[in-house]
């Protein structure tokens, strides 16, 4: 998966796997990185020399292996495939792949992993009919294609590549997971077949607006984290959503969540909101994250009173965060938190 959404906080929504055999999940950075790094249109630096002559032997694979990880084998050509006649998951991250080739005979797989590769274009998997999972994160792919077959991908990753638009998914109706971080998608779009999606993250894009988003009613978490959003909006439908990341973009104020009483997360660190109005009613609040805003007023946090769920408040890097009492006076005001910001609260 993405350093986009690498582990850092376990939330209850999006938890990691825990070793090989476990089905891996996106989970949201916490807390996410300050700045939207610039996009670069050079090729990724070279990361060495391929290794020439291999064998499945010589990498300790068995032909009738379920499960094949050949990571970090600095591997420059997929070759020598065809004799695992019922392997199913097939991991090729960290290595030197130019291009998806040879793969096409492998129509047992159900999930396939070649993050942090050299690749330029996805092909060569049109009959892999009975994938779950696809990982192509940190190539350099322009273009979401040639997946269309794919109708039985439940989790598609395509985060770190330079992919401009959300497009060619329609016929992937299965999906409930997509990972689309660190690219250069400027609009929500396509979406519409969609509707069991359950998991959308589009952090560091460049996306202004937040819109067509109600399309996917099922979704429980949206990722918008660095990107350019002002405004909070395009979230009425999304009745099912406990999960909620907008750090670092311009937002100045929180609005427009009256129908989405499910949020347990919120993460708006990052953004110049200088108010904690506007979280009436979400009575299942557990983590609030306004780190780095610019509240100033000790009676915003008076308000976080109403909220009985909330067990964690990040709000270190606000004006008030210069208060020499800042940590009591917190816990005076809330005595429900368990944890502020990285520390916890001692009973």
């Amino acid at each position: 998966m993405s350093d986009v959404v690498e582990k850092i906080e376990d939330i209850a929504v999006s938890k990691s796997g825990a070793g090989d055999t476990e089905e891996k999940k996106a989970v949201v950075q916490r807390p996410p990185s300050p700045a939207l790094e610039d996009d670069k249109d050079d090729e990724k630096e070279s990361k060495g020399t391929a290794k020439e002559d291999w064998t499945l032997a010589d990498c300790g694979v068995a032909l009738d292996d379920y499960e094949v990880n050949l990571e970090h084998e600095r591997l420059g050509v997929i070759e020598g495939l065809e004799g695992l006649h019922q392997v199913e998951c097939l991991c090729l991250r960290n290595n030197l792949v130019r291009r998806m080739e040879n793969l096409s005979m492998l129509t047992t797989l159900t999930e396939l992993d070649l993050y942090d590769n050299i690749l330029k274009k996805i092909e060569g998997i049109e009959t892999l009919v009975n994938l779950e999972i696809l990982d192509l994160s940190y190539n350099n792919i322009r273009k979401i294609e040639n997946i269309e077959n794919l109708t039985k991908l439940r989790k598609l990753f395509l985060a770190g590549n330079k992919i401009s638009k959300i497009e060619n998914i329609e016929t992937l109706t299965s999906l409930t997971m997509i990972e689309l971080g660190a690219n250069r998608i400027r609009k929500i779009e396509n979406l519409e077949t969609i509707k069991g999606l359950q998991e959308l993250y589009l952090g560091k894009n460049k996306i202004a607006k937040m819109e067509n988003l109600d399309v996917c009613p099922e979704l429980s978490l949206v990722d918008l984290q660095n990107c350019r959003i002002l405004e909070i909006d395009g979230l009425d439908q999304l009745t099912n959503l406990t999960s909620l990341h907008l750090a670092h973009n311009g937002i100045t104020e929180i609005k427009n969540l009256e129908k989405n009483l499910d949020l347990d997360t919120i993460d708006l660190s990052g953004n110049p909101i200088k108010s904690l109005a506007g979280l009436d009613g979400l009575d299942h609040l557990e983590d609030l994250w306004m780190n780095d805003c610019k509240i100033e007023d000790w009676k915003e946090v008076e308000k976080l009173t109403a909220r009985p769920q909330l067990r964690t408040v990040y709000l270190e890097r606000n004006p008030i965060y210069k208060d020499k009492m800042y940590r009591k006076k917190i816990i005076l005001t809330c005595p429900q938190l368990t944890q502020i910001d990285a520390t916890s609260v001692r009973s």
